[in-house]
């Protein structure tokens, strides 16, 4: 009986472990690719020639981090 209840807290308490790692993993992997990945890929659409699609991108990606960032204030 003690075996089986210790074995629920261990399941409990690696979960809870498991659940913070893919949390801190999700936050790592966005701020990585906003910080580094999208930079490249329009610097890249720059210099391929693609400035019409690039431009517009930028825009639309900037005008979405700005109503993001205003709402979490609010």
């Amino acid at each position: 009986m003690l075996t089986l209840i210790c074995m629920f807290l261990m399941i409990g308490i690696f979960g809870r472990l498991f659940g913070v790692a893919f949390k801190m993993t999700w936050g790592i992997v966005r701020v990585l690719f906003t910080l580094v990945f999208l930079p490249l890929i329009l610097i890249g659409l720059i210099i391929g020639g693609i400035f019409y699609i690039a431009i517009p991108a930028l825009i639309i990606i900037g005008i979405i981090t700005l109503i993001t960032s205003l709402a979490r204030t609010v």
